[in-house]
Parts: C-alpha cells; sequence; structure tokens
C-alpha cells in the first residue's frame, strides 16, 4: 500500500480511553499545562455532542474528500476521524451518507478543520461531530491525501493513537504516552473544583490568591489590600 497510507499504528487502550471520557476537555487541558486544545473555530455541531478515542488522522486538500472515504474503509472501532481540512469553509467535506457509514462503522464520531453539511439530520443521528461550521457546497473526489500520518487540526499536531476528547467546551488532544501520567491529576483537580464550588456556595467567593497576585502585577501596593 501506498506510503501515503499507515494502516497500523498503536493507539490508546479502550481501557485509558473510558476513564479519560468520564472528564471534561477543559479538565485534560488544565492538567497538561493549558496546552493540547484546538483552536475554538473547531466546535460541536449541536452542544450536547461529545466523543473520546484515539485519532485516526486524514489530511486532505481543501474541499477535497478522497481520502475521508478512503478512512471510513480503514477505521477501527472506536477511532475517531481527525481531519485536516485546512480550515476551509467554501464547501463541506461531509454530510449525512458518509456520517451514516462512519456510525454504521463503529466509528466514534468526526473531528474536521473544515465544514459538514446536512447538519440537522446529523442532529437527529446523534452523532458527534465537530467542524468549523457548515455549508451546503459537495466536495470534489479527485485529489490525494495521507492516512495515518501526523496532521495540524485546529493549530495541534496530532498523531494518529493519541487520544481526542471532545464536548461543548471544544476538542483536547492527550499524547499517547502522556494519557496514562494525566489521569491521576484530572481524578486531583476534578475534587479540589468541587469544593471549591462548596466553599464559595457558603459564601467564600474570594480567591485566596488574588491579593498577592494584584500586588505582584503592580495593581496594589505592599500592604494594600482590596
Amino acid at each position: 500500500m501506498s506510503q501515503d497510507i499507515v494502516r497500523d499504528f498503536e493507539r490508546v487502550s479502550p481501557e485509558l480511553v473510558a476513564e479519560a471520557a468520564q472528564f471534561q476537555a477543559a479538565i485534560f487541558s488544565d492538567v497538561a499545562g493549558r496546552r493540547g486544545a484546538m483552536h475554538g473555530r473547531i466546535h460541536a455541531l449541536r452542544p450536547r455532542m461529545k466523543v473520546a478515542g484515539p485519532a485516526f488522522t486524514v489530511e486532505v486538500r481543501p474541499g477535497d474528500n478522497l481520502m475521508i472515504h478512503a478512512a471510513i474503509a480503514l477505521a477501527q472501532p472506536g477511532d475517531v476521524l481527525v481531519i485536516d481540512g485546512k480550515g476551509d469553509q467554501t464547501s463541506a467535506l461531509m454530510g449525512t451518507i458518509m456520517m451514516t457509514a462512519c456510525q454504521q462503522r463503529g466509528i466514534a464520531g468526526v473531528i474536521m478543520d473544515g465544514a459538514v453539511r446536512d447538519s440537522l439530520e446529523i442532529d437527529e443521528m446523534d452523532y458527534p461531530v465537530f467542524s468549523v461550521g457548515t455549508n451546503p457546497n459537495g466536495p470534489t473526489k479527485n485529489i490525494g491525501g495521507r492516512i495515518g500520518h501526523p496532521v495540524s487540526c485546529g493549530g495541534v499536531t496530532v498523531n494518529a493513537g493519541d487520544l481526542v476528547l471532545a464536548d461543548a467546551d471544544g476538542i483536547v488532544v492527550v499524547e499517547r504516552a502522556r494519557l496514562a501520567g494525566l489521569i491521576p491529576g484530572c481524578h486531583k483537580k476534578v475534587e479540589d473544583e468541587a469544593k471549591r464550588i462548596a466553599q464559595i456556595k457558603q459564601g467564600n467567593t474570594a480567591a485566596s490568591w488574588l491579593q498577592a497576585s494584584l500586588r505582584a502585577a503592580g495593581v496594589l501596593k505592599e500592604g494594600e489590600s482590596l
């Protein structure tokens, strides 16, 4: 098979995917050092949509979906298609027919730096799709691309097999080798945030770090307080 298509790569395990899926994208982004989040131009087609799984990477020329068809045929159940469509919004790369094929093959969802169409029908399918928006124009199917290679999607490098986790806030990419080490920090952050929210509801609304940070920024002089 062409060197443009990498069929075999190591994926994050289903067990780690299941554990990671319980967290918000925001939690992973914070624990990973506030990095790995795709540009906000790529967002859920509907806010309720969520997906987590190993990235199955696809690179296409703007407005051409030939390699996406190939990717649907090659992806494994549980994979998430991550498509570098160059941010193009002049035509849709996928619609109901292709999304139905993805759903039928057990592909967990689609994340694309490009546009989609048939959005109302995809909504009725309740299939997780994240895109830069919609456009009724259809794509061409003429130009080669790459599958299974590193891609740039929403300004983030995505390697095949990395974890992608997406929800109403956006999409976070976690390198496969880092995932297991970050999950304990995610648990701790959820616990810490729950404690802080409980304190706020009891009337303790002032952030403990605020005064010192205002002094460090020169907003307050030493000895001053809000």
